[in-house]
């Protein structure tokens, strides 16, 4: 799915969908979607430069910038707001918040961007996007979707946990429990037969708590 001719497509997309691919004029430049393909991606948007909400989350996402690119993570920001207004708004927090922004923040004037990832709602601003964040995979496919009021500053723990998450998920085929973070058990997928069903039971190495759940600790890196 891309954006053509300044249209939003027909359907939004959603969970394991394929990302809208999209050209557009950022702090770093014209960039495509697909210029970071092979690399996970945080897409967020927020409501507008200079705001205090929006600012917070800018100077945590800057002063984490290590921690996501050492899950591999690449962050690029969304606003309707011009360019020159996110270089006078990078560099007043690099001023007064003491941080750089070393990613990329997209200048989406005419929406394209906001429309087609389905970041304006209505029923909250005609025009300014909510706080979404949109979690993409090294194929491009859309694993995870956050939405946020305007009025509700995100927690980057939890971004870098759901990433983290999916990451353990792809390279384990494992599933994470309930407020997992990184060292702790996972949890297996059901048993699809009675046999198989048996068989976990009867594994000493697992932590069962019934025949459909039951945990295991990864080998340590």
């Amino acid at each position: 799915m891309s954006i053509e001719n300044g249209a939003a497509p027909k359907s939004l997309p959603r969970i394991n969908d394929p990302a809208p691919d999209f050209e557009a004029k950022s702090t770093q430049g014209v960039i495509h979607l697909s210029d970071y393909k092979g690399k996970w991606v945080m897409l967020f948007s927020h409501p507008a430069d200079f705001t205090p909400v929006c600012s917070t989350e800018f100077i945590q996402f800057a002063r984490r910038y290590a921690d996501f690119q050492a899950l591999g993570v690449q962050p690029i920001g969304v606003s309707v707001d011009s360019i020159f207004s996110h270089i006078a708004w990078m560099r007043n927090l690099e001023q007064n918040a003491k941080v750089k922004v070393q990613f990329p923040v997209v200048a989406d004037l005419d929406t394209r961007v906001s429309q087609a990832f389905g970041m304006i709602h209505p029923g909250a601003s005609d025009t300014a996007p909510v706080r979404a964040v949109f979690f993409i995979d090294p194929k491009q496919v859309i694993r995870a979707i956050l939405y946020y009021p305007q009025s509700t500053g995100r927690s980057v723990d939890e971004i870098l946990r759901v990433f983290e998450a999916l990451q353990t998920t792809d390279a384990h085929g494992v599933s994470t429990p309930a407020d997992w973070k990184h060292g702790q058990n996972v949890v297996l997928p059901p048993p699809q037969t009675q046999a198989d069903a048996e068989k976990r039971v009867a594994d000493s190495s697992l932590k069962q708590h019934d025949w459909f759940l039951a945990e295991k600790e990864l080998a340590k890196k």
